[in-house]
């Protein structure tokens, strides 16, 4: 039996692509991470956010999501905690604003620590797991089979769009780095422009109700 229909995987992947060009917290992260860190950079940030969605799928099919939705606690602890996070990275943006990006004074992040910004940002916003326990099984039939496989399966090709779309963004914004290492002005200032950004997301996630 199959899963679903060829109009219900049409639509759950245009719905996947529009929802990863919608600007949001997830690809303006990465769009700024590729501008200040380069196009490589931004990638393996979006890997890291993609890792994180890993764990919201799961959350869903397991029925985890669901404690996001009624546990005011548990909801508040893990955005305070991604807004202390996003905190974190505008003070380092803010403190380097008046390095050159790419210089010796500039500390170079290994892919391990851009891997795990992308985790942590991901993980930490307690809307995605809500998100995913609201979007995912709309597209998902329990009399087409297993509902735990369907939304793996879901979940799946979710990511695998929102990959592709957030390295698209990393790709076009690293563009731009490439542009700044020539000027210390142009640098200095991305650099506060990223630390307001953060701090904005930072208030976003803070004052996000369920």
């Amino acid at each position: 039996m199959d899963l679903f229909t060829s109009e219900t995987l049409i639509t759950f992947i245009a719905a996947s692509i529009l929802l990863g060009f919608t600007p949001g917290p997830d690809n303006i992260f990465v769009l700024i991470q590729s501008v200040l860190h380069g196009r490589k950079a931004g990638v393996i940030v979006t890997l890291g956010l993609c890792t994180g969605l890993v764990g919201h799928t799961l959350a869903v099919t397991l029925g985890l999501a669901i404690v996001f939705q009624v546990s005011t606690v548990a909801f508040t602890i893990l955005k305070v905690a991604g807004a202390v996070y996003l905190i974190y990275l505008a003070w380092q943006a803010f403190t380097a604003a008046s390095k050159k990006l790419g210089s010796e004074s500039q500390p170079k992040l290994s892919n391990w620590q851009l891997y795990k910004r992308g985790i942590l940002m991901s993980s930490t916003n307690p809307k995605l797991a809500i998100f995913f326990l609201a979007f995912l099984p709309q597209f998902a039939d329990p009399e087409k089979g297993s509902l735990s496989l369907q939304l793996l399966i879901l979940g799946g090709i979710f990511i695998l769009f929102s990959f592709l779309v957030m390295a698209f963004i990393a790709l076009l914004s690293g563009m731009i780095s490439e542009y700044m290492k020539r000027t210390d002005r142009a640098q200095s200032l991305i650099q506060k422009v990223a630390g307001t950004v953060f701090l904005g997301l930072a208030l976003k996630l803070v004052t996000t109700e369920r």
